[in-house]
């Protein structure tokens, strides 16, 4: 870092669990080297950053959550307890009705604010950021790769000609890849995609290519040719500063008794020599009481050893199932430190839904990832994962569509492949454990997200002049 005075960002998560965790990595890595971080969040989020944050002196600033919305529950602040089809668009339309109480704490922070780092959903602070007459980076949740696909189908359309959702179409400017329209999330896929969800993202776009640059949650190694065609061709300009799990990590947080149960419990199976599937599907991703049943199903066929975190309201799909995998199996039914379990030593495989966050915690662990994906993003970063860069293994639905119902005997035949062993096997624990060490240098002192890093913050502090 040159000489300049230590910049004070302004840093706004969306109200979403897979939105503020790569945000809190975020907030913790700019205070390790000097940063003045203010973090606003609101009321019914507050708790949880609290407490990851509780031993860093980050300011976080609580701004009133709007009542009364349209289509969301009343009281729900974060979109973990939304019903995501239909409540969504609505929730996210109204976190606009902040900007008033924003703009006026922004005018009370000492010092000066230097730059507004906003979630890529928050649209509304780039409209803040140039009121004050200050910078807006926006935040990405997802890589390189998946956000490049995505610009280059809705600006040049390379879909335009097929005739079915599955029907393969080569990506303009990158012939050698294949991608269907099932790839990408609906109405995304289509010729002409409309509604509002469309309407709200292409505001976010719009908002994103107006600002100053954009944070991405990845390292440069890993996604080179995306980097620079993603700076040379779109914009604005990226800065790869991650694996933020890597970077900065936070402390140990023994939430539960359960919590040691679970490592014990891996501990255990480690002495024993039997390989642990780490099993999780995110937050978000809505699955029907059928597929949850065939993915129980296979991993009970499958003779592996699994941990499986489950959230609460999901625990009715699995009536008896605990008592028939019992020695075997674990169902976590509350919280789990993800990133702890991906470390153990014990754990060989990730069952996975392939959000962002995911992929690079377990890349950050050396821990293979057998993709099932469900929404957003996820369908691309499986294609990333399994053909990109061979860091795991792909479970496809029945019926040769990327899209749809997987049945129990596709989840048990390729856990076996991944945890059994086996030449594929062995191809991708070694193309996995390579990244691995490419994640852990890149994020030392001179690699290359140290260096973008040491670069984000010398331009901020010049107010990216």
């Amino acid at each position: 870092m040159g000489s300049l005075s230590s910049p004070h960002v302004v840093i706004f998560p969306f109200l979403s669990q897979g939105h503020i965790i790569p945000i809190l990595y975020l907030s913790r890595l700019l205070r390790r080297r000097s940063v003045v971080v203010t973090l606003f969040t609101t009321a019914g989020n507050s708790p949880g950053i609290r407490e990851s944050l509780q031993d860093t002196d980050v300011s976080i600033i609580e701004l009133p959550f709007p009542q009364s919305i349209d289509g969301v529950p009343q009281g729900v602040e974060n979109t973990q307890k939304l019903s995501f089809e239909s409540s969504f668009v609505p929730f996210a339309r109204a976190t606009e009705q902040m900007q008033a109480s924003f703009e006026k704490s922004l005018e009370t922070l000492q010092p000066a604010v230097s730059c507004i780092v906003s979630d890529s959903f928050l649209w509304w602070t780039l409209k803040s950021a140039q009121k004050i007459g200050i910078p807006r980076l926006g935040f990405f949740g997802m890589g390189n790769f998946s956000a490049t696909m995505y610009q280059i189908l809705g600006r040049f359309k390379p879909h335009a000609g097929t005739d079915s959702v599955d029907e393969p179409f080569s990506m303009t400017y990158f012939p050698e890849i294949e991608l269907t329209r099932n790839d990408f999330d609906p109405p995304f896929g289509d010729i002409n995609p409309s509604g509002p969800y469309v309407d709200f993202l292409t505001d976010c776009i719009i908002a994103l290519a107006m600002s100053n640059g954009l944070i991405v949650n990845s390292f440069y190694e890993l996604e080179p040719r995306y980097v620079d065609f993603w700076n040379k061709n779109l914009g604005p300009k990226t800065w790869n500063i991650g694996p933020l799990c890597l970077a900065a990590p936070p402390p140990e947080i023994n939430r539960s008794k359960n919590a040691s149960c679970h490592l014990q419990w891996l501990d255990e199976k480690l002495e024993r020599g039997e390989p642990v599937l780490y099993v999780s599907f995110g937050t978000q991703a809505e699955l029907s009481p059928e597929q949850f049943l065939a993915i129980a199903e296979g991993l009970e066929k499958s003779g592996v050893s699994f941990l499986w975190a489950v959230r609460p309201k999901d625990l009715d799909f699995l009536p008896e199932f605990e008592s028939r995998v019992k020695g075997r199996g674990i169902v976590a039914k509350e919280w789990v430190d993800q990133m702890k379990i991906l470390q153990h030593e014990g754990v060989k495989g990730f069952l996975s839904h392939c959000g962002w966050n995911s992929v690079m915690e377990s890349i950050s662990a050396g821990v293979p990832i057998l993709a099932m994906p469900f929404v957003a993003e996820q369908h691309l970063n499986a294609r990333f994962v399994a053909e990109e860069i061979g860091a795991g293994l792909r479970i496809m639905p029945r019926g040769g569509s990327v899209r749809g119902y997987v049945a129990a005997e596709e989840v048990e035949r390729k856990v076996r492949e991944l945890m059994v062993g086996g030449k594929v096997a062995k191809e991708v624990n070694k193309r996995v454990a390579e990244w691995c060490g490419a994640a852990c240098a890149a994020v030392k002192e001179g690699g290359s997200s140290w260096r973008t890093l040491d670069s984000l913050i010398d331009t901020v502090a010049g107010n990216l002049n």
